[in-house]
């Protein structure tokens, strides 16, 4: 039997080293380490919002009992006491009545009048008190939240021209260990502060990761029908980890404990990078053969900026979903802490229905038009949100932002890499640096913007104004239609000089196209 284990082995090591090239291994790595990030980046959502009000409501019960039990009460003393079970801390006194009167076995927690806390019931809904500390906790998980995205948005503009310099392997599997890092901090983080720095490191590693596994698929697939099919198959991974993350996070933190969902997502980034290991081969630094189109170049790009945007706005409204919507519930339903990350499984469901939907049919649509209708739904879904009474009310509306969003991550991912071809020079590390950055922007000001505007003119004002801004921007997904190529962008910039100067010089029967109009609005950038 050993013999034909090692001979099984062998033939696998074999097979593994024949496909190390392969366009599809390649796409599973890419798959995988975009699935664990969005776990990491997800798993949070209904932990942070709960853990940080426990924590911070023990902390001024402890203040408020300190003050009434003053020194000159020798019976008024208290003591804490840290419940691994829920990770809150319980305040009881221990004064010599207690030891007297209390039944013996039974402790000084189970007495909510002498406690000040009411006990943990598993059984009854986490109704906290709608005061000024749950309404703060808006901003602090917004801002932590935020970090993120930030540390992320700051490092994006290095790294993709650091993976076209020593290529897609490297970067890629730095992003793994920084995440893995950022995941142990996570478990073992106890304060404010380290769980903010964890989130902010967290920036980094999804950098490298997202910008080198989206640059190397487009490298490898260079058909623009067969990119759009990877890339949607990619962010399918992202859909998972999206999908997966707040119920597994909720669960986990309701029945084991905080710490368990990270360890066990530490112990999966340890087996992707392994296989990053032997399938990439990150120690080899193999650059570009030419060099890409600068940062600024790309910036400049009226069509790049509009599927950023696109990307971004799109995106924005779920990362003020994500730190308002469970503070929200806990404000008006009285929900369990399980149901704060449960609340979020339609939009992730429907995303991972959308990416794997239109991953193949936008190209047959148009990307344009696809992402057209996703703003426009992504903006109706939101705005029905504060309409929901219960967790069911928010089945339906969080359903419909996922697919929207869905939509137009698969619509316009694939795009920035056409449109690198079509008006740039094909290299793609930069491109999808920006595209990173649009994601970015979307996850850094949702949650640090949407918290302060739900503090102070409430969640259903900020769902009404990201729906608007979104239904807005629709329309600018019309230009991505038919943009000219490299060839033709001095040609028409010319015509658009000329057709502006005989139409005011010599008649006014001119007629434009969009396209024409704004490749003039934009002819001197």
């Amino acid at each position: 039997m050993g013999r034909f284990d090692t001979i099984r082995e062998f033939n696998l090591l074999s097979w593994m080293r024949e496909e190390r090239q392969s366009r599809k291994l390649i796409l599973v790595i890419v798959f995988i380490a975009l699935l664990l990030d969005n776990m990491l980046l997800t798993v949070v959502v209904p932990i942070i919002p709960s853990y940080l009000y426990t924590v911070d409501d023990a902390a001024a019960n402890m203040a408020k009992n300190h003050t009434v039990g003053s020194p000159h009460s020798p019976s008024a003393t208290f003591q804490t006491i840290v419940s691994l079970y829920d990770n809150s801390v319980r305040v009881t006194s221990g004064g010599p009545m207690d030891s007297t009167h209390m039944p013996p076995g039974q402790t000084q927690a189970t007495s909510p009048s002498t406690s000040g806390v009411t006990p943990h019931n598993s059984t009854q809904p986490d109704c906290p008190k709608a005061d000024d500390q749950l309404l703060n906790e808006n901003v602090k998980v917004g801002l932590l939240f935020a970090s993120k995205a930030t540390v992320q948005l700051i490092t994006n503009p290095f790294i993709g021209p650091l993976t076209n310099r020593i290529g897609y392997q490297i970067p890629m599997f730095a992003g793994f260990c920084i995440m893995f890092l950022s995941t142990i901090m996570f478990a073992f983080s106890s304060s404010y502060t380290l769980l903010f720095l964890a989130r902010s490191l967290q920036g980094v590693g999804s950098s490298c990761s997202s910008v080198a596994g989206m640059g190397m698929l487009a490298s490898v697939y260079t058909d623009d029908e067969e990119r759009g099919n990877a890339i949607g198959i990619a962010l399918g991974g992202l859909a998972m980890g999206v999908l997966v993350g707040p119920p597994f996070g909720s669960v986990m933190y309701e029945f084991v404990g905080k710490t368990a969902p990270f360890l066990i997502l530490a112990v999966l980034a340890v087996l992707d990078g392994a296989l990053q290991l032997f399938i990439l081969q990150p120690s080899k630094v193999e650059p570009e053969s030419q060099k890409g189109s600068s940062l600024w170049s790309l910036m400049k790009d009226p069509y790049i900026l509009i599927a950023a945007g696109s990307i971004c706005f799109a995106n924005m409204a779920i990362a003020m979903l994500e730190p308002a919507l469970p503070i929200w519930m806990m404000q008006t339903m009285c929900p369990r802490k399980w149901q704060l990350g449960v609340a979020f499984v339609p939009a992730s469901i429907s995303y991972l229905i959308g990416t794997n939907i239109f991953g193949v049919l936008a190209h047959k649509m148009g990307r344009w038009l696809c992402s057209l209708i996703g703003m426009v739904l992504v903006g109706v879904s939101i705005l029905c949100v504060p309409f929901a009474k219960n967790i069911y009310g928010l089945i339906l509306p969080n359903f419909g932002v996922g697919f929207a969003i869905g939509m137009v991550d698969s619509s316009m991912m694939p795009i920035m890499g056409y449109l690198v071809d079509l008006r740039h020079v094909s290299v793609y590390g930069t491109v999808y640096a920006i595209a990173d950055v649009a994601f970015c922007m979307g996850f850094a000001l949702g949650p640090s913007t949407g918290g302060a505007i739900a503090r102070s003119i409430g969640f259903p004002w900020l769902m009404t104004i990201i729906g608007i801004v979104d239904i807005l921007f629709a329309p600018l997904c019309y230009f991505l239609r038919s943009p000219p190529g490299r060839e033709e962008k001095m040609v028409r910039r010319d015509e658009t000089r000329t057709s502006y100067q005989l139409t005011h010089k010599v008649s006014h029967k001119s007629e434009y196209t969009p396209h024409i109009l704004f490749d003039y609005i934009f002819s001197y950038i």
